[in-house]
C-alpha cells in the first residue's frame, strides 16, 4: 500500500490548515485480515482483505468499514512508523457498515477527534486519508450528501460522496477543515457530473457511530434489533429490480426465489429502487417474519414466502480474547 504517492497538487498543504495535519495522519493505521476460506462470506469479499482503521478513543479503539474484518481469523495492524500488533474484531454493524478493532498490543498513535458531517455540505473541502502519510493524503471534495442502497440489503438515509476518488478508500478517514472525523471509507463508485460519469467515493457519516458505540464497544453488538434477512443481492437495471445472485443456504434461496427474478411486489404493494424494497421489508417485522415477494420469472409472476433472518446468524464468530 505504500509504493505510491499522490501528486503534490492532489495532496493537502498543511501549511494552509489550522491543525496540525501530521498529527492526523498518524491516527490512520494499516490492517490486514485474514478470513477462512469455508467463511460466508469470503466468497463474495476474499479471503486477505487489505483497508485502514483510525483510532477513535485513547483506549486503543479503532474504527474501521466492517466488511474488512467480518469473519476474521486473524488481524494486524501496523502504525505509521511501522509498528505492528494484532488486532481482536470486536464488533460489526450491518445498519451502519462499521466496524470496531481492538488492538492487542501498542500503538503509540493520537486519538483523531470526531466532527459532524452536518457541518459540510455538496462543494466543502474534505482530505481523505489512508495509511501512508502524507503521499496518501487526498485533497477532495464533497460532491453529494444523499441517500445510498447496497444490492446487499444495505440503506443510508444520507451519505457523503467525494472527488476525485481515493483508490485506497475501505477504512479511510475523511477530514473536515478543522482536523474532525467526518467518516469512514466504503466504497468507490461512479456518480454523474454533467454530461459525464466519475470516480467517487462514499463515506459512511461519523454521526451515526455516537448512539451506538458504547454498546458496540462493550458487548460486541449494538443495541438495536437486527433488520430482517434474506440473503438476496438485488440490482437495479433499467427500471427493474433483478435478483442478481444469492446467499448459499440463506433464506431466500431456500424459499425458492432464482437468480433472474424480478421483483414486483412485497406484500401485495409494489417495490420501485433499492431502498423502498429494503425498507418495505424491514417494516414487515422483526427477524423471523415472513415476508411475501411477487417476482416475474419468464411469463409467470411466482409467488413466494421468505422467511427473514439475522444475517449474523451465518457467520464465524471472533474467539473472546
Amino acid at each position: 500500500m505504500s509504493d505510491w504517492v499522490f501528486p503534490q497538487e492532489l495532496q493537502p498543504r498543511p501549511e494552509e490548515l489550522p491543525f496540525d495535519l501530521h498529527e492526523v495522519l498518524r491516527s490512520v493505521v494499516a490492517l490486514r485480515a485474514e478470513v477462512p476460506e469455508d467463511a460466508f462470506t469470503a466468497s463474495v469479499l476474499g479471503t486477505e482483505r487489505t483497508g485502514n482503521a483510525v483510532l477513535i478513543r485513547q483506549d486503543g479503539l479503532l474504527l474501521t468499514i466492517g466488511y474488512l474484518i467480518t469473519e476474521a481469523e486473524s488481524i494486524w495492524l501496523t502504525g505509521i512508523d511501522g509498528t505492528v500488533v494484532p488486532g481482536h474484531p470486536l464488533a460489526f454493524d450491518y445498519a451502519t457498515g462499521f466496524g470496531l478493532v481492538l488492538p492487542l498490543g501498542q500503538l503509540p498513535l493520537p486519538m483523531l477527534a470526531r466532527g459532524s458531517a452536518s457541518t459540510v455540505g455538496t462543494g466543502s473541502r474534505v482530505i481523505a486519508i489512508s495509511h501512508g502519510g502524507m503521499g496518501h493524503a487526498l485533497d477532495t471534495r464533497v460532491i453529494a450528501k444523499r441517500e445510498f442502497a447496497g444490492y446487499w440489503e444495505y440503506v443510508l438515509d444520507e451519505a457523503l460522496f467525494t472527488a476525485p476518488a481515493h483508490p485506497h478508500w475501505s477504512g479511510a478517514a475523511l477530514i473536515d477543515d478543522s482536523g474532525k472525523l467526518l467518516g469512514i471509507g466504503s466504497l468507490l463508485v461512479q456518480e454523474q457530473q454533467a454530461k459525464e460519469k466519475i470516480e467517487a467515493n462514499m463515506f459512511v457519516p461519523i454521526d451515526l457511530l455516537e448512539p451506538i458505540l458504547d454498546e458496540m464497544s462493550t458487548t460486541g453488538r449494538p443495541t438495536h434489533a437486527p433488520r430482517p434477512w434474506l440473503g438476496m443481492y438485488t440490482m437495479e437495471m433499467q427500471g427493474h429490480l433483478v435478483v442478481s445472485g444469492l446467499a448459499e443456504q440463506g433464506p431466500a434461496a431456500r424459499a425458492g426465489v432464482r437468480p433472474g427474478d424480478l421483483i414486483l411486489q412485497v406484500a401485495g404493494e409494489p417495490v420501485s429502487g433499492l431502498a423502498h424494497l429494503f425498507r418495505s421489508i424491514w417494516r414487515l417485522g422483526p427477524v423471523g417474519t415472513d415476508v411475501p415477494l411477487t417476482l416475474a420469472r419468464g411469463g409467470a409472476q411466482p409467488e413466494v414466502r421468505v422467511r427473514s433472518a439475522d444475517r449474523n446468524d451465518f457467520l464465524r464468530k471472533p474467539l473472546r480474547h
